[in-house]
């Protein structure tokens, strides 16, 4: 492709076309649906792929190119006049909580999408080519644990190892992609990448409460997670003794409300601690449970804070068991966050906002995304916008378009100007 004439830089005029970016949020409403006004749509499930072959559709109208990874990652390249340097990614991911909303994820996977519309509409070919990405199994919701396919990317976890990952209904990760058509030919990871942006909802109230339209992201809440088994026996419960009753539904209980008392220990400070999850077999009336499975997780900005919380949580999972009588073992433990951000993208973000005398105000990441695992792969920088009273994860989940209209102009011209540098 021939280098444009340089004069051709993308002016501060330009605009991504709203209302176009607001059709493809209502087409993406329309599936999985979920509680009055949200979505359900788990990775990997017949919902999943309708969105997915819709996204696909989407991206092949605006003449990008196709691509899927072996975990299911879509990449949609659009090609730059040096076609051969290392592209821009854009990416988000379009599965949702089970009981989730309209934006999280989506709007930052279709934000790439009108970046790349927009261009075309503009006539602007950039340097580098530009490639946005959906993510595969973001949440969590239904493969455990979250971000997988963007941690195997990244080198965290290998194909291997996250095509084995069981949901709740027995369904394997790896049998569930065969089952849609979405495991591709494309390894997954080992591709450079000069810079990784990622719209998204702030997930928090801050935004909204002081009328900011643009959060620039300068770094990540420290979190670390424990998926923890514990192993008791079982015993009818009418005649089998205190004494020697070791419920194993009992001993995750313990580790949850401790793990939840920890979080009141540090709220003051910013801490969080989460108890999230509890399943246990056989889990029935009139019989002692023999197996728990428990996932906390603690964050704080803080790392020495940090620290001691995930200290303190992995030392109540021996406590919980010895005074239940049973056995723990950690299954998984996961960390990241922190100052994982790229100081150049992120002054390249804030320029831009000024530029476009947006009202902006820098945050910290108190969720996790996508976005963690690509600052370990490349240059990599989050644009917040905002959402209703900070709800998210929730069915009332709610933004306006005009509260997206200032991140995604933001988004443009970083993108452009990184592109085209």
């Amino acid at each position: 492709m021939p280098m444009p004439d340089a004069a051709a830089r993308l002016g501060l005029e330009a605009r991504i076309d709203l209302e176009r970016f607001w059709q493809t949020i209502e087409g993406s409403a329309g599936i999985g649906k979920g509680r009055p006004g949200g979505l359900s749509r788990l990775s990997l499930t017949d919902s999943d792929k309708a969105m997915r072959d819709l996204f696909v559709t989407w991206c092949q109208d605006a003449g990008l190119v196709v691509s899927i990874d072996e975990l299911g990652n879509i990449f949609a390249r659009r090609a730059g006049w040096s076609d051969a340097e290392d592209p821009i990614l854009i990416g988000s991911h379009l599965d949702t909580q089970i009981n989730g909303g309209r934006f999280d994820g989506v709007a930052g996977v279709l934000a790439g999408l009108e970046v790349c519309r927009t261009l075309d509409d503009l006539g602007h070919v950039t340097k580098r080519p530009i490639t946005v990405v959906n993510w595969t199994n973001e949440e969590g919701a239904r493969f455990s644990p979250p971000m997988v396919a963007s941690g195997c990317f990244a080198g965290r976890y290998t194909a291997d190892w996250v095509r084995d990952r069981i949901a709740d209904d027995g369904c394997r990760f790896g049998d569930e992609l065969e089952r849609i058509g979405y495991r591709g030919p494309v390894p997954c990871g080992g591709h450079a990448a000069d810079a990784y942006f990622e719209l998204h909802i702030e997930q928090g109230p801050i935004l909204d409460a002081t009328r900011k339209k643009v959060g620039v992201v300068t770094d990540g809440l420290l979190v670390h997670g424990m998926l923890v088994e514990f192993t008791g026996e079982t015993a009818h419960t009418g005649p089998w003794p205190m004494e020697k009753r070791r419920n194993a539904l009992v001993a995750g209980a313990r580790w949850l409300t401790s793990v939840d008392d920890l979080g009141w220990d540090f709220a003051g400070s910013g801490g969080k601690a989460t108890a999230a999850r509890l399943s246990a077999w056989p889990n029935k009336p009139g019989i002692l449970s023999e197996s728990a499975l428990a996932v906390c997780d603690v964050r704080h900005a803080d790392p020495t804070a940090a620290r001691v919380m995930t200290t303190r949580m992995k030392r109540a999972v021996g406590e919980a068991a010895i005074r239940s009588g049973c056995e723990a073992r950690v299954v998984d433990e996961w960390s990241y966050g922190g100052d994982i951000f790229d100081p150049g993208l992120i002054a390249l973000v804030r320029a831009k906002a000024e530029a476009l005398r947006c009202d902006w105000m820098e945050l910290s990441s108190q969720a996790s995304h996508d976005a963690y695992f690509m600052a370990e792969h490349c240059p990599s920088v989050m644009i917040f916008v905002p959402c209703k009273d900070g709800i998210t994860h929730n069915n009332h989940e709610s933004c306006e378009r005009d509260d997206l209209d200032a991140g995604l102009n933001v988004l443009l011209h970083a993108v452009v100007e990184r592109a085209d540098r």
